[in-house]
């Protein structure tokens, strides 16, 4: 995370925005301890491991595959959450060091 004198970060920008969203935020807090937060009954990968595949994720929070999708894609873009193909199927797991990396900053500059 780069930051400069005049100008905001644009990766803290990024991923504020990306945790604007209150589902967004509640689904990276969920990520946090998924076997607690997800029924897991036929995962194909460890979720603490490779991630929570998004039809797990669709099944909790009731929204539409393409919702959920958009979500965890826009968490991705952010670099809050990083994704992994296991056959046809997305799992999303955080990136913790990219995390503590904004929290670090935002303790810096706020």
């Amino acid at each position: 995370m780069a930051e400069t004198a005049d100008a905001p970060d644009l990766d803290v920008v990024y991923a504020l925005r990306a945790l604007s969203n209150p589902m967004r935020l509640q689904l990276l807090s969920w990520l946090r301890e998924p076997e607690r937060h997800f029924s897991l009954e036929g995962a194909i990968a460890d979720p603490v491991e490779v991630g929570v595949c998004v039809s797990h994720i669709q099944a909790k929070v009731g929204l539409a595959q393409s919702t959920v999708s958009a979500y965890m894609a826009e968490l991705q873009r952010a670099g809050l959450v990083r994704a992994t193909r296991v056959g046809k199927w997305t799992h999303y797991k955080r990136d913790e060091q990219r995390i503590a990396e904004l929290v670090t900053v935002l303790g810096q500059t706020l």
